[in-house]
């Protein structure tokens, strides 16, 4: 496993085309945004443990302005994340 320390705003790339930024810090979490493209599943880590056919069928559907260069951020306020 590879461990990185970042600040707020600053980003780590994953391959040509994945962006994680680090959005917000505090209080014992972090608020990410990830830019990826949309053939890309993005969970949360609970959710591959868990029964993923029940939890894709709450999952939030975002508008198409909603994916901006920071991408969607995976929160408290936003708990199921877009799948494909």
């Amino acid at each position: 496993m590879l461990v990185l320390t970042r600040k707020s705003s600053e980003t780590i790339l994953i391959g040509d085309d994945i962006v994680v930024k680090v959005l917000k810090t505090g209080k014992g979490a972090i608020k990410i945004g990830i830019e990826a493209p949309r053939s890309i599943r993005v969970l949360r880590g609970e959710l591959c443990e868990a029964d993923v056919p029940a939890k894709v069928e709450q999952t939030i559907e975002f508008p198409e302005e909603a994916y901006s260069e920071t991408a969607v951020a995976c929160s408290d306020q936003f708990p199921q994340p877009h799948v494909a």
